[in-house]
């Protein structure tokens, strides 16, 4: 847990200091340059789900992985500023976005923020991107701390999807005494 919070120390410093530039090596990843947060904020619209690394979770019309912000209270965003440089808000354009896989219509709604543009809620969440991710299906903003709180991409049913509470973080059970295949 302890690379987590130093790696979302990084980020911030590696934001404040260099810009998105510097975000390809705050994430110790092959160089990469993180695309501007408007040409993010802007990819396409539509909301649907993903196969990703921690589970099935939303995803925007481009495949790109949306998060939510533990820090945020109800549907206003905590993130504005360097903040919103590394992790562009979902913004809303005309009209509500259609939805495709297990996404919920019915959980979808706006907020507006202190800048005045409207930002896509889903589950009483504000929905953002992080600008680390350079492709469909990636998700490496996940459960990173940074900016005062906990990110984690978003399940169809609305919650934040915990890095604990993925499967492959899960242990298997134990099997009950006398149920062994006998081998």
């Amino acid at each position: 847990m302890q690379r987590i919070h130093i790696l979302g120390g990084v980020l911030a410093a590696a934001l404040l200091t260099g810009g998105g530039a510097a975000l390809g090596v705050a994430l110790a990843g092959p160089p990469a340059t993180a695309a501007p947060a408007a040409s993010i904020a802007a990819a396409a619209p539509g909301i649907g789900t993903a196969a990703l690394p921690p589970g099935t979770a939303l995803v925007d019309g481009a495949g790109r992985a949306l998060y939510l912000f533990d820090a945020d209270t109800g549907t206003a965003s905590a993130c504005t500023g360097a903040c919103a440089q590394v992790w562009p808000a979902l913004l809303a354009g005309d009209g509500a976005p259609g939805v495709t896989g297990t996404a919920q219509a019915a959980l979808l709604g706006t907020s507006q923020r202190s800048d005045g543009t409207s930002q896509i809620t889903y589950g009483g969440h504000p929905l953002y991107r992080f600008a680390g991710d350079t492709g469909p299906g990636e998700a490496r903003g996940q459960g990173i701390h940074n900016f005062g709180g906990g990110w984690y991409v978003v399940a169809p049913d609305g919650r934040g999807i915990d890095p604990g509470d993925a499967p492959a973080a899960r242990p298997a059970p134990a099997a009950a005494p006398g149920t062994g295949s006998g081998y």
